[in-house]
């Protein structure tokens, strides 16, 4: 298994408050993007796998959604996600 409880609760530990905040906006936009990196490198030695695209391409638009959210809500925390996830350019 590629996501472990402990990687997970590293992930909301790094970019949440703590690994039993879940439900932080950051700490759900870097869980998809590890999910993200990781289907994205399955795919790329499976390139077959139509279930794993359409899950990659769900999760990407989830990810959207969240930041799209948090760019309304408060910009300056996007942007710090967005500089520490490297997600845009």
């Amino acid at each position: 298994m590629y996501l472990t409880k402990e990687v997970k609760a590293g992930i909301f530990k790094k970019h949440g408050s703590n690994e039993k905040n879940t439900g932080s906006t950051e700490g759900q936009i870097a869980l998809f993007t590890y999910r993200i990196n990781h289907l994205t490198e399955h795919l790329k030695n499976n390139h077959k796998d139509f279930n794993t695209e359409r899950s990659l391409v769900k999760l990407v638009g989830k990810r959207k959604s969240l930041l799209d959210y948090l760019k309304k809500k408060d910009i300056t925390r996007y942007r710090a996600i967005i500089k520490e996830l490297g997600i845009r350019k």
